[in-house]
């Protein structure tokens, strides 16, 4: 309770766009690359909009877009035509400097490479984005964030005395921090063990189900893909199919169809 007091306390101005229920909206999006011959197109007009408090994967094959519908979605890179909505806010032409403050105050990140500063204390990394937000740091919610992720009396510590795994938790925790609107995750088990890339996925379950977070996860792993409430499959560069409460045998067999479609080695390329 107290936690979910200390999300609501955190932010003292409220944009008016952040009571929507709509998390993500994407309208036509596309993004290429080059030009004539050489015309690489990433995304091919992707419509998709996603509620607060929901957990979703992105798949697809290799060359199928998700690293660029990742980055776009999240304002790390601009589409070529096209909207992104985020919290109700239009990010779509946006100066650089408010994409900046956008993502340090309203968006999370987890990823593969945890991108930890080493020479920061875990709770000074977890409450990195305050500070470069120019928030004065929480660290009451830090320390309850750390504790939640199963840190607790950890803060002190460096990332290089921590395994892979505790690593990740800081980097959830982190993410979490500013109670953003989507927590976008690229590959967030990528680098752990089994055992332990289950237990992040738990803690990104649980942040959805009982802190209303909001996940977006690229991944390629179909038992990661199945902690999420729904999976969108993408394959040359658009979003072709869609499961809900999906187990990791399904989501491996449509993988596999999509893999085997005709022409995905030219794309793929």
């Amino acid at each position: 309770m107290a936690l979910r007091r200390a999300r609501n306390a955190h932010r003292t101005t409220e944009d008016p766009a952040r009571g929507h229920d709509r998390a993500v909206e994407l309208r036509g999006l596309r993004r290429q690359y080059g030009r004539g011959a050489a015309t690489v197109h990433a995304l091919r007009g992707i419509d998709l909009t996603l509620s607060r408090g929901s957990f979703t994967a992105v798949m697809g094959p290799s060359g199928s877009g998700k690293s660029t519908f990742l980055q776009c979605a999240a304002g790390l890179d601009r589409p070529t035509g096209g909207t992104v909505r985020l919290g109700g806010t239009e990010i779509t032409g946006m100066s650089e400097n408010r994409l900046t403050e956008l993502r340090r105050s309203r968006l999370g990140f987890v990823f593969q490479a945890f991108n930890l500063l080493p020479s920061l204390t875990v709770e000074q990394n977890v409450v990195l984005p305050m500070r470069l937000a120019g928030d004065r740091p929480d660290r009451r919610r830090a320390a309850e964030l750390l504790a939640r992720v199963g840190l607790d009396g950890k803060g002190d510590r460096r990332p290089g005395e921590l395994s892979g795994g505790q690593q990740q938790r800081v980097a959830i925790a982190r993410a979490l921090i500013t109670n953003p609107d989507v927590i976008f995750a690229d590959e967030p088990t990528g680098a752990l063990d089994t055992s332990t890339a289950a237990e992040v996925l738990a803690l990104l379950r649980d942040a959805v189900d009982t802190l209303g977070a909001t996940v977006v996860m690229v991944t390629h792993d179909p038992t990661a893909a199945a902690h999420a409430d729904q999976v969108l499959f993408l394959a040359d560069g658009a979003l072709v199919d869609a499961l809900t409460a999906a187990s990791p045998a399904q989501i491996a067999t449509r993988m596999t169809t999509l893999t085997a479609r005709p022409g995905f080695a030219r794309a793929a390329a």
